[in-house]
């Protein structure tokens, strides 16, 4: 197939790619900037100009296309509504552009707010519905269209998805810890937070993209919950820093926007992906990435 992927030089598109052409698809990637352009080139796929803001430009690599993986987003924390609208209209223009075509459609979606407390699977519906909801709501509208001819697939990822290069969730706690002298976890850090290594969950993309049915959910989670206290843990002995519980109203203060997030309970299973599609993640786990250097530079 000739896929058309969003994202294409980022974190978790770069792995992508190279799985979609060992599986012989021809991959297409969106470019935002010649250096963009230049990372896909490099990887053995084709650039197509173009940005998540101009939607035209999306419309004619959907329609060029067999299938779109739709993997960017605006990760713009001082404007999140802007990031939501745009989301909505992307996620819009490709599903205009592939209903009644039967081709696949998958899209980058997340676990963490599904169901705080309790273990999310595959089930578990997200509440984001319409425009003015989280990501837009792009989740329950593209599986809507899962009967409007569009071969729709949602890619749940772990809020953390690890791996050397890594500079999301654990590396922003890594700069936490440094800054402040010690690596903090919120109350008794018993609270799980799920993770899937980057190769794992490219795998599982490509595997989504063969074979997932329409309307499918998939979880890209390698380890349904790591406890927050073993993370902290973890970054303190790669930066020789004590690891130490911060009290809950003290959270902001101490973690900044990240502390909110990592005082979530938030565990979520991969079962029914693994069953579905015969996924078994096989990299390296979160806290051996943090024990190998990843994030402390050890």
């Amino acid at each position: 197939m000739r896929v058309f992927v969003t994202g294409a030089s980022g974190w978790i598109g770069s792995a992508v790619v190279p799985e979609l052409l060992a599986a012989g698809h021809q991959v297409v990637g969106l470019a935002r900037s010649d250096e963009s352009a230049a990372r896909i080139v490099a990887a053995g796929a084709e650039p197509h100009a173009g940005s998540l803001d101009d939607l035209e430009s999306l419309r004619a690599g959907a329609e060029a296309a067999d299938a779109v993986v739709h993997l960017g987003f605006k990760h713009d924390f001082s404007d999140m509504p802007g990031a939501w609208a745009t989301e909505r209209a992307v996620v819009q223009t490709f599903l205009d552009t592939l209903e009644g075509s039967d081709r696949p459609f998958l899209l980058a979606s997340g676990t963490a707010g599904l169901a705080p407390g309790s273990v999310v699977t595959e089930r578990t519906p997200s509440l984001a519905v319409g425009p003015g909801s989280p990501r837009g709501g792009a989740e329950n509208l593209a599986l809507d269209y899962a009967t409007r001819g569009v071969r729709s697939v949602a890619l749940r990822f772990a809020p953390t998805v690890h791996g050397e290069g890594d500079h999301g969730f654990v590396a922003t706690l890594a700069g936490v810890a440094r800054e402040k002298g010690v690596a903090g976890y919120v109350g008794d850090g018993a609270n799980l937070w799920p993770a899937v290594h980057r190769r794992d969950a490219a795998r599982l993309v490509a595997l989504a993209l063969d074979s997932a049915p329409a309307g499918t959910v998939v979880h890209a989670i390698g380890e349904e919950g790591v406890p927050a206290r073993a993370i902290a843990e973890a970054l303190g002995r790669g930066l020789d820093l004590p690891a130490a519980s911060i009290a809950p109203d003290d959270v902001d203060g101490h973690f900044g926007w990240i502390g909110r997030f990592f005082a979530l309970e938030i565990p979520s299973s991969s079962a029914l992906t693994r069953e579905l599609l015969g996924w078994e993640p096989r990299e390296a786990g979160l806290l051996a990435d943090i024990e190998a250097g990843f994030y402390t530079g050890a």
